[in-house]
């Protein structure tokens, strides 16, 4: 008899979140019922929901309140006395988390083949983060956590992981925006997604706060593709580029003391260059006129050895030379 008084006058309803990722939390209330007067606080950060007989009966915002018949439909067993103190309506109070659950991870555990707009069918891997919050308590109550005691957030994950790895899906499918668009502007393209996942989020009773993508990677294979690309517009047109490396050779002997020889292998060197380059580009018709200049710079180099013109004379009269020939 004492243990049933005992639970008449249960005074306080609240849950204190100890553990971190918990989204929804049943409270344990002595044979599931909500005793008259009892009160509940909801703290900050947090929603509860009462539930009567099933049926979700009111929502309550943080705050502090008294549960009685007046405000609530309910009834206790303090109303019961012909029952002997056993109410059929059973009630219960569930407790959501709205806090936001940060440095939630997501990612694509096998590429997604797409249809690029520069490269053809290609297989992309992504990765970054996400963090939402539980918006809607009935809503979640109903579609996802139900009568448990705990939800947590790695109960959900799967499900989230899902939802936005098929709209990442058909987003790069629709072949919109290219690879390398997509790459530079990383930003912008996590807000489209993030924009595309609103609805998705929302029919579960949660609210998306950030979506970030921090990475779009290609296939080894074509990484190493684009490599080799980057490296050859880096160098650019082989011709002047061996023209160049000849003039420069030719500078460098003449600035060292006695060292014609020097000049002549550079010389050597750069027209060897410019032959073998201009050859493997199917350009035969210049080497003679090249041969020329080289023999030409060769006479001029002479004139500065001996003294009869000076060396900016030289570099003016080269930088007309190597000009005619580019």
């Amino acid at each position: 008899m004492l243990d049933i008084f005992k639970k008449q006058f249960i005074e306080v309803i609240e849950w204190t979140e100890n553990t971190d990722g918990v989204l929804a939390h049943r409270f344990p209330t002595a044979d599931k019922e909500i005793q008259t007067g009892a009160q509940l606080t909801v703290r900050d950060s947090q929603m509860a929901l009462f539930v009567n007989e099933g049926n979700v009966a009111d929502v309550f915002s943080p705050g502090r309140y008294a549960l009685t018949t007046q405000n609530l439909p309910i009834l206790t067993t303090l109303l019961n006395w012909d029952k002997a103190f056993k109410s059929p309506f059973k009630s219960e109070v569930y407790f959501f988390s709205t806090r936001e659950q940060i440095d939630q991870r997501w990612g694509t555990q096998t590429p997604i083949s797409i249809r690029d707009k520069e490269f053809g069918v290609i297989r992309l891997r992504a990765f970054g983060t996400f963090s939402y919050q539980v918006e809607e308590p009935t809503t979640f109550y109903q579609k996802i956590s139900g009568t448990r005691e705990e939800y947590t957030t790695s109960e959900l994950d799967g499900q989230l992981r899902s939802m936005i790895i098929t709209n990442i899906a058909t987003k790069l499918g629709q072949a919109e925006t290219a690879f390398l668009d997509i790459a530079a502007n990383q930003q912008n393209f996590s807000e489209l997604i993030r924009n595309e996942l609103d609805l998705p989020f929302l029919q579960y009773g949660l609210k998306l706060n950030t979506f970030l993508v921090q990475s779009v990677t290609l296939p080894e294979e074509l990484q190493a593709y684009l490599d080799k690309q980057s490296q050859m517009n880096l160098v650019g047109d082989l011709k002047k580029y061996a023209n160049f490396q000849a003039a420069d050779s030719i500078s460098a002997a003449a600035n060292n003391p006695g060292g014609f020889a020097g000049a002549g292998v550079g010389l050597g060197i750069g027209a060897a260059m410019g032959q073998s380059i201009a050859q493997s580009l199917g350009g035969q018709s210049g080497g003679a006129a090249e041969e020329d200049v080289y023999a030409k710079l060769e006479k001029l180099h002479g004139l500065v050895t001996k003294g009869v013109l000076t060396q900016e004379e030289f570099d003016k009269k080269k930088a007309e030379l190597l000009k005619s020939i580019s």
